[in-house]
């Protein structure tokens, strides 16, 4: 990454919401996090490659197994996480990164730092999961 003045940079409330030093700081965490997931994949490809279907014993074969499949869960996940990162590059691109898909007003910094693909405020994120719940029980 080139020296931006972003590596040091942290997000304030007392600055315009999701100026241009916002938006490159928030892109660059979440281009930083798809690169760390995809360099995951490629070690999870190359472990999975390893002949551990060879082993005599059948009981680490069957453990061999389950770290298998337990593994392409997880990539599993990251690759639907990876889908979450590519719209949140997207939503920088287009000027709505960081406002909720419900209200239209700006989600907060710390909110985005601690989930940088969230779409939701706080507020209508938690309403989202009390309907959610209040649709489970009945």
């Amino acid at each position: 990454m080139t020296n931006s003045g972003t590596e040091d940079y942290v997000p304030t409330e007392g600055e315009e919401f999701m100026n241009p030093r916002q938006q490159a700081f928030f892109r660059a965490r979440l281009e930083k996090w798809k690169s760390d997931i995809l360099a995951g994949t490629k070690s999870t490809i190359n472990n999975l490659q390893e002949a551990s279907s060879n082993l005599p014993d059948v009981v680490d074969r069957a453990s061999s197994e389950s770290d298998k499949a337990l593994e392409l869960r997880t990539r599993d996940r990251q690759r639907k996480l990876i889908s979450k990162i590519d719209a949140a590059l997207r939503r920088i691109d287009e000027g709505t990164y960081g406002y909720c898909d419900e209200t239209g007003e700006p989600i907060s910094l710390r909110r985005l730092e601690a989930r940088p693909t969230a779409t939701l405020s706080l507020e209508a994120q938690e309403r989202h999961e009390r309907k959610e719940r209040t649709v489970r029980d009945d």
